[in-house]
């Protein structure tokens, strides 16, 4: 008796499911926390569940949410400065970062560079998993633009700064804040923010509470961006704060 082999039909039905699943539990998300304080995000537990599975159970992945309204406006303007310099203008996507970043990859390939905005950012910490395939690169730009088309600038901007990752389980910048100054996010200087904004690429490279020269050269370059930018007016002029 030959056994039947089961049809194309039933993988690509069950695989259609699992991305209807996903879609309805990513939307329904990116609804709730366009006002709910997020949680914990994905890196967070990705995070988490490394260390535990590694034996490492005195990690903790910790966050404070706050409001942009509990954070300094210096701290907007040094991610912005660092990471998104057209943040308040583009759609989530900055088409010329990406074909700059395509044409040094062309000729650097051991040195890739990136140039994902603040937008894709959130929305990978938040839903995703790290990693640079073809098929997580994808997800990150359907969430980014329902991130766009749902959040305000100011929403994605205050969520990103409490999801992002600043040290060895430390998450948001009142947690950064707290570890590395003793103090609240909303006390901030610009040079404290510049800092934290510094070890962003690598938070667990470049350490906040030990700068390396790299880092410090960093942190004074972000410094001139801010006020090249128009210092505090920028945050307030784009009503990011």
């Amino acid at each position: 008796m030959r056994l039947k082999r089961p049809k194309a039909g039933w993988l690509r039905r069950i695989v259609i499911r699992i991305l209807l699943v996903m879609a309805v539990f990513w939307g329904g998300g990116i609804a709730l926390f366009s006002f709910l304080p997020v949680p914990f995000s994905a890196v967070m537990v990705e995070r988490q569940l490394g260390n535990w599975l590694s034996g490492n159970f005195s990690y903790i992945a910790h966050s404070d949410w706050v409001s942009m309204d509990e954070i300094s406006p210096w701290m907007g303007l040094a991610v912005i400065a660092a990471e998104d310099q057209k943040f308040p203008e583009h759609w989530g996507f900055d088409v010329g970062a990406i074909e700059k970043a395509l044409a040094h990859n062309e000729r650097n390939e051991s040195r890739i560079r990136g140039a994902s905005t603040l937008s894709q950012q959130t929305a990978k910490n938040l839903f995703l998993w790290d990693g640079r395939s073809w098929i997580r690169k994808g997800f990150e730009a359907g969430l980014t633009l329902g991130i766009e088309t749902v959040w305000s600038k100011k929403r994605i901007l205050t969520v990103y700064l409490n999801i992002a990752e600043f040290g060895e389980g430390v998450f948001g910048v009142e947690a950064a804040s707290q570890r590395y100054f003793n103090k609240p996010a909303s006390r901030l200087t610009a040079s404290e923010a510049a800092l934290l904004a510094a070890v962003l690429p690598n938070p667990i490279r470049f350490k906040a509470s030990a700068p390396s020269g790299y880092v410090r050269s960093r942190q004074a370059w972000i410094l001139r961006q801010m006020r090249q930018l128009g210092g505090e007016g920028f945050m307030q002029a784009n009503k990011l704060h």
